[in-house]
């Protein structure tokens, strides 16, 4: 009897103590609390926490030491500029605009034509990288986005798990979340590996042709963005037909995407490329 009254007392506390709970948050969020839980808050107590040490992205490190702890992966999806800026290599990081718009968007063709009309992934993309690579008979297009490509540049393994492939999901969404889709792309093009242990466009440019991304035309460009595909086959220091039937599938997908005419096509597939040695 005793604990019948106890609980009966106890009820109309606790239902107080709940209700006062909600209207406290109510009315938190309608005062423009609701910026707590907005990704792009944690990004700002990031830049106040200590600096992270600088990290090989995980695409150069081949000492394949990947696995981390869950707070190490929360503190990284939380803080993500943070961890993101541990893995670039500012000494040679060519901003945006040093890269020409061929090289943008032949990269944005050939790797993920729909980058600027997804959120990180695109399942209309898979369908269409499919039959891209049955029309020619082999790996051609990848169905991973531009976006998914670029976190597992910097943070994953080549692990095949549901478990990667969600982190990679999560942190793709992360990504989209907080930077623009032209701060993405800068930052693919100066991580992706094009070849000849090239990491990144500013030293890839470089080390083939001799000349500063900036300077880069359509034949050169349209040959770059082929090479991440499968940098040890189509790298033109290792065969260079093979690179260019490679810089032709390029140009043929900047023609479907509508950048550039079929007849500009034709001419840069026909213009000589000299490499730098």
């Amino acid at each position: 009897m005793k604990k019948s009254r106890r609980r009966k007392v106890w009820r109309p506390i606790f239902r107080f103590c709940f209700a006062l709970f909600l209207l406290f948050f109510l009315a938190f969020f309608l005062s423009g609390g609701i910026w707590l839980f907005h990704p792009r808050t944690w990004q700002n107590v990031g830049d106040m926490l200590p600096r992270l040490e600088r990290q090989l992205p995980a695409i150069e490190d081949t000492t394949d030491t990947h696995t981390i702890g869950w707070t190490d992966r929360l503190s990284r999806f939380l803080f993500l500029k943070r961890a993101v800026n541990s893995r670039i290599d500012r000494e040679n990081y060519v901003p945006l605009s040093d890269i020409p718009d061929s090289m943008k968007q032949a990269v944005v063709a050939v790797e993920d034509s729909r980058f600027y009309s997804h959120h990180g992934f695109d399942l209309q993309g898979i369908a269409r990288a499919s039959l891209v690579n049955l029309q020619y008979g082999q790996i051609e297009e990848g169905a991973s986005t531009i976006t998914q490509q670029l976190v597992k540049n910097l943070f994953l393994s080549n692990e095949q798990s549901f478990g990667r492939k969600a982190e990679e999901l999560a942190l793709a969404l992360d990504m989209e979340i907080n930077y623009s889709k032209d701060e993405i792309l800068e930052l693919y093009l100066n991580t992706i590996y094009y070849g000849s242990g090239y990491y990144g466009i500013g030293p890839a440019s470089l080390g083939y042709f001799g000349k500063k991304p900036k300077d880069l035309q359509l034949p050169e460009s349209s040959m770059l963005a082929g090479l991440p595909n499968a940098p040890s086959v189509y790298s033109p220091y290792h065969d260079f037909l093979m690179a260019k039937k490679r810089q032709m599938v390029v140009l043929d997908a900047m023609v479907r995407a509508g950048y550039i005419s079929e007849s500009t096509a034709e001419d840069a597939k026909i213009k000589p490329i000299l490499l730098a040695h």
